[in-house]
């Protein structure tokens, strides 16, 4: 079976590339196709790799000003030619699936979700714009859309990363799909023979639809100390408004994230995510979670087992969540036990004899 890999861009180490990274494994040969590359910001099992790059590579500062290109992405994305190969695996939350697949060949889709700032989530990434400049991203996106949408019926099989994104891929593509939860290390992240701290952690980038703002509107409340590590364009707002009980880290690397996940009374996790694989990051080192009850953590998340859940995004919720984790006993070695369920070793079985058996002939569509 040869396979071409096709994903987003590669300009750092995040979910997707985690997932991209054990498709790399598997398929030790197979090049990776995709619109942008910076070396050095990915793992060096991708780099291993032969990486095909679209034309928009060459352009001046095209690094840095990769997301401002998008009108340019259905072009770009037509680009390679993936003639000779058996199989075309892309992975995609927004052009990688509208690769142009040679005759003959099928076309699997690990689908992290479809465009959230073409689709649903519009007024959370652009509602800051001036007027006019929001109306011409709106006519951008609904081009955008519409090129998705006709894209997506070319796909011959959708793979989706949790029930949540099965049933976005179902209302805007009107698509069926599998479910294959991604992977997260559980070898790396795990249990330590240390004492769980008094303060609660939020692991997150620092952009409107996380919802930091509502945790810190919590604890402007409440005295208990609240560690956050992460960082991105919202920062200097939310520290400008928040309360001297909250340290906020930035980016930090893996050891010290492991340490507060294995120290901390808990991780809030606000945001409405396609999977959020933070959370399972955490309850492999048996942390409970305290999570919005919606998107992926409603499927990682065992409320009343491994955490709670709160039913709206407020402060509020959040506050009676917190007091119903107070009152609540949590096991260690259970909380584990439930991340061992998102195992990288369980992805590579499950998505390798998925596409195996896809590629025979058998599908979703």
């Amino acid at each position: 079976m040869n396979v071409a890999l096709c994903h987003d861009w590669l300009n750092g180490l995040r979910g997707g590339e985690k997932c991209l990274e054990v498709l790399c494994e598997l398929y030790p040969d197979s090049p990776v196709h995709t619109l942008f590359y910076e070396k050095g910001r990915i793992s060096p099992i991708i780099e291993s790799h032969r990486i095909v790059t679209s034309p928009l590579q060459s352009l001046p500062l095209s690094g840095m000003y990769y997301r401002h290109l998008l009108p340019l992405y259905p072009w770009a994305i037509g680009t390679f030619d993936l003639s000779g190969y058996d199989v075309v695996l892309s992975t995609s939350h927004c052009a990688a699936k509208g690769v142009t697949k040679p005759a003959g060949a099928r076309h699997i889709c690990y689908c992290f979700t479809p465009a959230r700032y073409a689709w649903s989530l519009f007024e959370q990434y652009f509602g800051g714009q001036p007027g006019p400049l929001k109306r011409l991203t709106r006519r951008l996106l609904e081009d955008f859309r519409q090129w998705d949408l006709a894209n997506s019926a070319e796909v011959d099989h959708f793979i989706a990363i949790s029930d949540h994104v099965k049933q976005r891929i179902r209302r805007y593509y009107d698509r069926e799909a599998d479910v294959i939860y991604p992977p997260v290390d559980t070898e790396y992240y795990q249990p330590a023979a240390v004492r769980r701290e008094a303060f609660y952690l939020v692991v997150s980038a620092l952009v409107p639809y996380k919802r930091v703002d509502l945790v810190l509107e919590r604890f402007a409340q409440d005295p208990r100390p609240l560690v956050i590590i992460g960082d991105g364009p919202e920062r200097a707002a939310l520290q400008r408004k928040a309360p001297p009980n909250v340290r906020f880290l930035g980016w930090q690397p893996d050891e010290i994230l492991r340490d507060h996940y294995r120290r901390a009374k808990a991780l809030i996790f606000p945001g409405e995510e396609d999977f959020g694989i933070v959370p399972v990051e955490a309850q492999a080192c048996g942390c409970p979670v305290i999570a919005y009850g919606l998107g992926g953590a409603v499927e990682t998340v065992l409320d009343g087992r491994t955490g709670v859940l709160f039913p709206d995004q407020t402060s509020v919720s959040l506050a009676e969540a917190m007091a119903r984790f107070d009152d609540t006993a949590f096991d260690p070695y259970a909380i584990r036990k439930n991340a061992e369920r998102f195992s990288r070793k369980r992805f590579a079985s499950q998505i390798g004899s998925r596409v195996a058996e896809l590629a025979g002939g058998g599908g979703t569509r």
